[in-house]
This record gives structure tokens, C-alpha cells and sequence, in this order.
């Protein structure tokens, strides 16, 4: 019989099965740690090209690329203070309100608008911080989940507003009507319409005797309002050479023909006017829409690459401890 020692030298036909036994473990051991060491090297090569760190001591290794780690942090901690000040100025703005006013108009409120966004905004950035700088799959993956979500669905507004155009436009017209209604009860909204009708030279929806939807505008003979039949100033004709604004120049414009009131205010609806500033400027459209894109795609790649990182090290310390504590496992 062969003893241990001749099986080292001799072939494996002589070997007994005790030692034969004795080999196998080295072996397969052996060839998994050639496997590990692959992979290992060829993440290493990686992590050197995006700032990773390796070590001379194994144990030291990490597959997290702190280029990715700090950077996901940063891109996130920059639109978390973005939605900290949005947050801010809706609360102030509605803090600034009568109570009545933003019950009437809850719906389209700039103030609660901006305060929906920024709490959305907050919570996913808030995940992406701390996911990002504790190394959180779950948290990361929270965050990385939110983000493809709202792309998705401002991809499918998109599409669906561009495939049911007439429907898109009904829809605007009825939140513009919305807002007219509301239009002395919210200060707010009253500077954004203003501003919409002096930009695009436009008044009311249709047409400027949509203004009779508001009870202060209203045409009816009981309407005891001094505006009635008027529109507000923001649709009037203004001189270039005028300093001082006629807030009253609007007084009763919707008594007049469609002939006669062009000479004084812009009788065209808002909706028309947006739907031709809109064909105008399909490519300054289509850079805010890619400009808003970029960073949640970037915010999707990097949480992808980071929470792929930090699998791999989980794998990794469990395979050291694993071997540590047992080296021929």
C-alpha cells in the first residue's frame, strides 16, 4: 500500500483514497479562488478607471467606486436644497393667503402645486443622499425605482398629449376657464394669468368674453360689480410709451363687437396663441424636455452602477469570512 508521502510523487492510479480525499478539497479550493481572482482583477481594472481603490492588503479591497459614491451624493444633495427652497416658498405663500381664497382654488393654486413637487422632489433626493453615502440598497433602489417611474409618465404625457391633441386642448381649456373663475380670489393665480396674457398678447380661454365666467366680469344686468363686462388690464393694447398703466382700460369690452374691441385689447384666446407659440418652438420644447430628462437618467445610471457595486462587495466580505474561518471550504 502507497503511503501518504509516495502519493505526492507518484501517479494517481497509486494514490490511495485517503489521499486522493485529501487532494480534492485543495483542488476545487484552488480553482474557485482562480475564478474569485479573475473576477476580482477584472472589477479591479474598473474600479482603477473610475477611481475605486485596491489595496495590497485583500482584505482592504472594495468593488464601491467612491467616484460614483460621491457623486450620486452630490447630484442628489443639489436638487434636495432645490427642494427645501420650493417647499419653503409654497409654505410661505400659502401661509400668505386667506383661507377662504386657497380653499376656492385648491386645484390650481401655484403655491400648492410648487409644495406637491418639492415634497416629491425631497423624498427621492432624500433617499438617492442617504442611499448613496451609507452604501443602502434598499433606499438606493427606492430611489432609483421613483425615478424610472416619473420618467415613464412624463414620457407617456408626452406621447399621449401628442396623440390626442384635441383632447390635450379641451383639457387646457377647461383648467384655463378654472382659473378665470378663481381669477380675483388668489393673488397668485391673478399675477400668473396676467402675466400669460401680456406674454402671448391674449385674453380668456376662446376668447375674451370668457371673461364673463368670473363674477366680477360678469355681463348679467344683476351683476352689481363695477367690472362688469370688463376684462382685466393684462389684456389691453399698451402704448410702448406709456409709463403709467390704465388698470380701468378694460371697462366694458364685452360689450363691444369683435371688430371694434381689437382696437383696444388683444381679442384672441389664450389657447390659440399657446397652441401656435407651442408649433414655433418645437426645438426650444424639445431642449427643456431633454434638459429635464438628463438628470434623472443620470440619476438612474449611477444608482444602478452603486447599488451593482455594493451587491459585489456584499459578495465579497462574505466570501472572506466564509474562508477566513474555514480555508478549506
Amino acid at each position: 500500500m502507497v503511503t501518504h508521502t509516495q502519493c505526492v510523487t507518484h501517479t494517481p492510479s497509486r494514490c490511495c483514497s485517503h489521499c486522493a480525499r485529501l487532494q480534492q478539497p485543495v483542488t476545487l479550493h484552488y480553482n474557485f479562488s482562480q475564478q474569485f481572482a479573475r473576477k476580482v482583477g477584472f472589477y479591479a481594472w474598473i474600479l482603477v478607471a473610475m477611481g475605486g481603490r485596491r489595496r495590497r492588503d485583500d482584505e482592504d479591497y472594495s468593488f464601491v467606486s467612491p467616484v460614483v459614491k460621491y457623486l450620486l451624493f452630490l447630484f442628489n444633495f443639489i436638487f434636495w436644497i432645490i427642494a427645501l427652497v420650493m417647499v419653503s416658498i409654497g409654505v410661505y405663500a400659502r401661509m400668505m393667503k386667506h383661507a377662504e381664497a386657497a380653499l376656492a382654488c385648491l386645484s390650481v393654486d401655484p403655491a400648492v402645486m410648487l409644495m406637491v413637487v418639492g415634497i416629491l422632489m425631497f423624498f427621492i433626493t432624500f433617499c438617492g443622499c442617504v442611499g448613496s453615502l451609507r452604501e443602502n440598497i434598499c433606499l438606493l433602489q427606492t430611489f432609483c425605482v421613483c425615478l424610472t417611474v416619473i420618467f415613464m409618465l412624463q414620457l407617456v404625457a408626452g406621447v399621449l398629449g401628442f396623440v390626442f391633441a384635441d383632447k390635450a386642448r379641451n383639457k387646457v381649456t377647461e383648467m384655463i376657464n378654472k382659473a378665470i373663475i378663481h381669477y380675483r380670489e388668489d393673488i397668485d393665480l391673478q399675477n400668473l394669468i396676467d402675466f400669460g396674457q401680456k406674454e402671448f398678447g391674449c385674453c380668456g380661454g376662446v376668447t375674451f368674453t370668457d371673461w364673463s365666467q368670473n363674477m366680477y366680469f360678469d355681463c348679467k344686468q344683476s351683476n352689481p360689480s363695477r367690472e362688469r363686462c370688463s376684462v382685466p388690464f393684462s389684456c389691453c393694447i399698451m402704448p410702448p410709451d406709456k409709463v403709467v398703466i390704465n388698470t380701468m382700460c378694460g371697462q366694458g369690452m364685452q360689450e363691444l363687437e369683435y371688430t371694434e374691441a381689437v382696437k383696444f385689447i388683444h381679442a384672441n384666446g389664450c389657447i390659440d396663441k399657446l397652441v401656435d407659440w407651442i408649433h414655433s418652438n418645437l426645438f426650444l420644447l424639445g431642449g427643456i424636455a431633454l434638459g429635464l430628462a438628463i438628470p434623472q437618467l443620470v440619476g438612474i445610471l449611477l444608482s444602478q452602477i452603486l447599488i451593482n457595486q455594493i451587491k459585489d462587495q456584499i459578495e465579497l466580505q462574505n466570501y472572506n469570512v466564509k474562508h477566513r474561518s474555514d480555508p478549506w471550504r
